[in-house]
């Protein structure tokens, strides 16, 4: 699925990205070497990198 129809990146790519350490969309903008552009795509970014949070802190609990 894609997170961003302007620069073609898919939900495994931002996940990718997230895993690698981007801890906000700019993060994995530059992990993609690209731009927002239209930035539609910047909420659910946030949200996923909310939910990576949020897995890490419940598997450290």
């Amino acid at each position: 699925m894609y997170v961003c129809n302007c620069n073609g990146i898919r939900e495994r790519e931002v996940r990718a990205a997230i895993a690698d350490g981007a801890s906000r969309p700019a993060d994995i903008f530059r992990h993609k070497g690209c731009q927002a552009q239209c930035a539609k795509c910047v909420c659910e970014m946030r949200q996923m990198i909310d939910e990576s949070r949020q897995a890490l802190a419940y598997a450290a609990e």
